[in-house]
Formats: structure tokens, sequence, C-alpha cells
């Protein structure tokens, strides 16, 4: 169980797994404080794997996508400490932590203000595996990884859970099989509902097409993933998490 903790620095804020035993520092975000494993994966900002006291973790720092980085790359506007998007996703990632939904274990935000805006960084364990998208591009995707993949799918919306940009990077299959869902920034708790459900089933199959996905391996992967997923969605009703969106 995560145990959430707040301090305050010099020009803004961290929360934290006090669980570890170890209060983190700002210099925690300095990626250039690390010895650096296994490069940066992709994707907008880029994540340094970084080893730290508790091992191996994952630094992000939050940085703004499209027309809204033209204006500044990774500032956003303040609207208090629990709207930064890093407490968010640090405090959404302990919640689904506790539930035992697999995601990575959040180990520290923090944000540092600056006038009307601010800057965010996460830390996370690092999960070992590749991606989806790694996995299509090596052409290692089958009926049975698929069908763990619906299953997965099925758990997070079965409990109510929504991922704001549920693609083919933002899933990792380990050596074992397991997968995990990765990047929960502006992802919340939602009333389950079928709509929002299927619109994210719906991006994630635009994420494999945009990736190369051509037919009929497409189909082959696709159908048993959603065979899958609806098996599971069948089962008996979870209580509703969070509230209606």
């Amino acid at each position: 169980m995560v145990q959430t903790q707040v301090q305050s620095t010099a020009d803004g804020a961290i929360i934290f797994d006090a669980g570890t035993g170890i209060a983190p520092t700002p210099a925690w975000f300095d990626r250039t404080q690390w010895r650096e494993h296994g490069g940066a994966s992709a994707g907008r900002g880029g994540v340094a794997f970084v080893e730290t006291p508790l091992g191996v973790c994952a630094l992000r720092h939050y940085r703004r996508g499209g027309f809204a980085a033209r204006v500044s790359a990774d500032a956003y506007v303040w609207t208090g400490a629990a709207r930064t998007r890093a407490f968010r996703e640090f405090r959404l990632l302990a919640e689904l932590v506790d539930r035992g939904l697999p995601v990575p274990a959040p180990v520290a935000a923090r944000y540092v203000r600056g006038g009307a805006a601010y800057r965010a960084d996460l830390l996370t364990r690092r999960v070992p595996g590749e991606t989806l998208a790694a996995l299509l591009a090596q052409d290692r995707l089958d009926a049975a990884l698929a069908a763990r993949v619906g299953r997965t799918l099925a758990a997070f919306h079965r409990a109510g859970v929504w991922h704001a940009d549920l693609n083919a990077h933002n899933i990792l299959i380990d050596a074992e099989g397991t997968v995990t869902l990765i990047d929960f920034d502006r992802g919340r708790l939602r009333t389950p509902r079928f709509a929002w459900q299927q619109d994210n089933l719906q991006r994630l199959l635009r994420s494999l097409r945009k990736l190369g996905a051509r037919e009929p391996g497409l189909a082959a992967f696709w159908h048993p993933l959603l065979a899958a997923y609806h098996e599971a969605m069948a089962r008996p009703a979870l209580p509703a998490a969070g509230t209606a969106a």
C-alpha cells in the first residue's frame, strides 16, 4: 500500500510514498544527479531510467504537446497543488496500486512554482518489459498475448479507470507475459460506461493501425483481444469507482 505524504520545498512541494522509508529531495528530479540505465524512452518529453536509492526508476518531466507547446514547452497554469499534473497522476497511480491493478508504483512527484505557472516531474518504479508497439514491430503479436491484453484492459475498465492515451506505446509486456499499463497523465476514475470504454478500445485500435498493423494480422490479434475483453467484462459487476465524468 502506498503511504502518501507531502512535504513543502522552497519553490513548491513533493508528494511521495513514505512507506519506502526514504524522503526524496528536489535533487531526485534532476537526471544529471543519477546514473542512467538503458537510455530514455520515446514519446512526448521522454522518460529517463535512472538509478536512485530505491533502485532504477523512470523519471519523466511533464511537457506540453501540440499547439500549447509553442507557447511553453513545459509550463502549466497554476490552479492549485492538488490539480497539478504530477500530483494527480501520483495519487491515481497510488490508488491503482492499492487496488492491485498492474501499473508502475509511484515513488515521488513534484511541482515547482514560478509566478502563475508551474513545472512538474514524476518518479515511478521501472517496469521491465517491451511495449506492444515494439512487439508489433517485431511481428510478435499472437492470440495468447491478445487475450492477456484484453483481460487486463477489462480489469481497468471494470474498476472505472480511464486511460487518457491508451496506445500501443503505453502497454508493457514482461518476460512472463504480464501486461502493465503506463503513463496515466490526465487519467482518472470514472463511473463505468460503455461509451468511454469503447472509445478507449478504439484509441488502441487506431494506434495499432498507425504503427503499421495490417489485415489479416491485425484481425488475428484484435478479435481474440475483444473476445477476452468482453468475456471478462461480462463477469458480475464491480462497485462503481469514482464519479461520473
